[in-house]
């Protein structure tokens, strides 16, 4: 850890000049588990970036937090020294299922970290839950729901399960005991209204908040603005140009150079991921904020192949903007892939 810490910090040194221009609003840790983390590390980091760059003087600091991986202690240091915001990887109430994902937690673990949280003074918490994972049924996943929203997180990311390739949950196959996609749809149907009667803003297709305590930094992806991104497998997007590094830590370690050959998208490839990211989000796309960006109208390139599912009641289609409904966004890879990339 100190190592890795060590070339991060280099890292960050290096490539300040990237963000010559740019005020820094977001900084997240995650892609893991960071909080296995000292303090002293996360220390050394922030210093790192705070000699280096420019900060907006409200800067949004998340930490991924596994909740095996963080006490008390810990977290009123991560407080201290900045950190404003932390996102609980919880999944589910029910240890079996817990154990099923291979999570190192229990639930009563989850709830001990959240209430260290909320004495280190964390007011902005998100916590993730995921359905349609083996064992779940449509009742244990309500029982679920109850136990997070008796926690009032101010924001809460909610995932269906993804097998994929390469993976033991695929390796299974069918003997993988994961609930039929009947039960999946009533779990989700479940979530939005248990979510929406408790107050939450659906933001976007898998994210809700409270309060206005939306994920700055995620915006950011969806809107496709500027960010750089540091360590293994990390990725950037700085205008036009995609840069991105392999998983190779030890190369990392090494001092070794592990970016992958960049990607600059042309002007057809970068509308349509805009409008890809954008519409994953309720406000959609704003049809001014497009023409701003790239020149050109939306509804010139766009509203032709959106009609049909307009009709079909997944889009609304308005002078403004162009946004996904509810049930729209149930079936939005297959609109997006038809609308987008046909």
């Amino acid at each position: 850890m100190d190592a890795y810490v060590a070339r991060l910090c280099d890292e960050l040194t290096s490539r300040a000049s990237e963000a010559t221009d740019h005020n820094v609003d977001t900084i997240y840790f995650g892609g893991g588990t960071p909080t296995l983390l000292s303090p002293a590390h996360f220390a050394r980091l922030l210093d790192a970036i705070r000699a280096h760059y420019v900060l907006d003087g409200d800067v949004e600091i998340t930490v991924e937090c596994n909740p095996a991986t963080a006490d008390e202690e810990k977290l009123c240091a991560l407080r201290r020294l900045g950190v404003n915001r932390l996102s609980i990887g919880a999944q589910s109430a029910i240890d079996e299922e817990l154990a099923s994902l291979g999570r190192i937690h229990t639930f009563e673990e989850t709830k001990k970290t959240y209430r260290a949280a909320r004495a280190a003074g964390f007011d902005n918490i998100s916590l993730d839950v995921m359905f349609g994972i083996p064992h779940q049924t449509v009742d244990s996943f309500g029982r679920t729901l109850d136990e997070i929203l008796s926690l009032a997180p101010e924001h809460i990311s909610a995932y269906s399960l993804i097998v994929e390739p390469d993976t033991p949950f695929f390796e299974a196959g069918d003997t993988l005991p994961l609930p039929d996609e009947d039960a999946v749809c009533e779990m989700s149907d479940l979530l939005l209204a248990r979510l929406r009667d408790a107050g939450y803003e659906r933001y976007e297709i898998s994210n809700f908040a409270r309060g206005g305590k939306r994920s700055h930094h995620n915006l950011h992806y969806w809107s496709m603005d500027d960010y750089l991104g540091f360590g293994p497998a990390a990725h950037s997007l700085v205008g036009a140009v995609r840069t991105g590094h392999s998983r190779d830590l030890f190369a990392y370690l090494e001092g070794r150079d592990i970016t992958e050959p960049e990607e600059t998208l042309d002007e057809t490839t970068a509308r349509d991921e805009y409008v890809m990211l954008r519409l994953r989000l309720s406000d959609g796309v704003s049809k001014k904020d497009f023409s701003a960006r790239f020149g050109q109208e939306f509804d010139e390139l766009y509203a032709a192949a959106a009609e049909k599912f307009v009709a079909a009641g997944l889009l609304v289609d308005t002078p403004e903007r162009i946004y996904f409904t509810d049930r729209g966004f149930s079936v939005s890879n297959t609109v997006l892939s038809e609308m987008l990339f046909d």
